[in-house]
């Protein structure tokens, strides 16, 4: 394999439109426009489908509980743990005639802010917080807490939109008294067939990355997912061809709990998390030189010397084998196994390379007799060559 380095031109034509070629599904209920438009400027094809939608708080009667709790046998902890989701609770309660007596009760209480958010919505209501975990996990969290003496202590968790087991349990187990306060829930989108298609999307890995921004979203898709019988084979997308990109660690846990590695950014935050995707995705392929053409392999597209070329999932799905093993014969029966939906007519990968060919050039993809095919990596003109190729087409452009 020949790694090609970029020349300037190219280098800062890939740094304007990083994710050309490939396709990003958003799962975002809120600002899903706003992070949309911050992905497509960077070339992507973006997919909404939203795995989420809000209930409404006025109809909460178990919020309504839980705060009417809170007031009459005040907590000596609160945890809060979503800048949203305490600024709601916060409205709600003053919608209830309970804002004043609930703010009361915990400003006498310690206050634990999960993140910078929340620290935030916490100060806005007129409280101060006492203590924040430097990871904005929920694990820190824990951990702090379960290092005192919880006997006897009542804990009021704000929740972030679905339970959180593992964190109650463990508090409970210590002996505290927990308060679960569920400020808002989500529930799967009245229209879920968007979801439903980026679910079979994923399976067959025709979408290159998936944006999560909140817990409940992965939960929501996971769900939709696991009533297809199809769950197993998500998990397995995100372990390999697909990216889960995740905007902080507890949006991410769910998924990193079942072994997949997801990428983040280093604040949680939107802007930070396109530039980290952006970063990352394109680094995934390699930039082959291959019988005289620059080859960037992309998730839907192909970038060759410098101009997008989009192809179908089946040649895809043949190039990336290819390309992930440049120059070795890859047998006929491995590239049909690679065909969407597979087959038993290695025809269809005759019909697909000759497709491939008719896209890259006849010289890039050759075939070895009764032994499969492979690309011609070892045949390529010298980097000033291909450079000038690129140069020329941007001055044609």
């Amino acid at each position: 394999m020949t790694v090609v380095p970029d020349s300037p031109g190219r280098a800062s034509q890939r740094a304007d439109v990083p994710l050309r070629g490939f396709t990003v599904a958003l799962t975002a209920a809120r600002r899903r426009e706003e992070l949309g438009s911050l992905l497509e400027r960077r070339g992507a094809r973006v997919v909404h489908a939203p795995a989420i939608r809000l209930a409404p708080l006025e109809d909460d009667g178990e919020l309504l509980a839980a705060t009417r709790a809170c007031v009459d046998l005040p907590p000596d902890v609160v945890v809060a743990t979503t800048g949203i989701g305490f600024r709601a609770w916060m409205e709600a309660a003053d919608g209830w005639d309970l804002g004043e007596p609930l703010r009361e009760r915990l400003g006498s209480a310690i206050l634990l802010a999960r993140g910078p958010k929340a620290r935030g919505a916490i100060r806005a209501a007129g409280l101060m917080d006492h203590w924040s975990p430097e990871s904005e996990s929920l694990a820190e969290t824990l951990d702090y807490l379960l290092s005192t003496e919880l006997k006897g202590t009542r804990i009021a968790i704000q929740l972030h939109g679905e339970p959180l087991p593992d964190i109650t349990g463990a508090l409970q187990g210590a002996g505290a008294d927990v308060v679960s306060v569920p400020v808002y829930r989500w529930t799967l989108p009245e229209d879920a067939s968007p979801l439903e298609r980026l679910v079979e999307s994923i399976v067959a890995r025709t979408v290159d990355c998936v944006v999560f921004t909140s817990a409940p979203a992965v939960a929501g898709l996971l769900s939709l997912a696991a009533e297809a019988n199809v769950e197993e084979h998500v998990l397995d997308a995100f372990r390999g061809d697909v990216m889960a990109a995740c905007v902080g660690p507890v949006t991410a846990e769910r998924l990193e709990r079942a072994g997949i590695a997801t990428t983040q950014p280093s604040r949680a935050r939107l802007g930070a998390l396109v530039r980290e995707i952006a970063a990352e995705l394109p680094a995934r392929y390699p930039t082959l030189r291959v019988a005289g053409h620059v080859i960037h392999v992309r998730g839907h597209a192909v970038v060759v010397d410098g101009e997008e070329r989009d192809l179908p999932p089946g040649p895809m799905a043949i190039l990336r084998v290819l390309a992930a093993r440049p120059g070795v014969v890859v047998p006929r029966a491995d590239l049909l196994g690679a065909l969407p939906g597979g087959g038993s007519d290695e025809h269809a990968v005759e019909m697909a390379v000759a497709r491939l060919r008719s896209v890259l050039g006849s010289g890039v993809i050759q075939t070895v007799v009764k032994r499969g095919y492979r690309l011609a990596c070892e045949a390529g003109p010298n980097d000033d060559q291909v450079h000038e190729r690129v140069r020329e087409r941007d001055l044609r452009q």
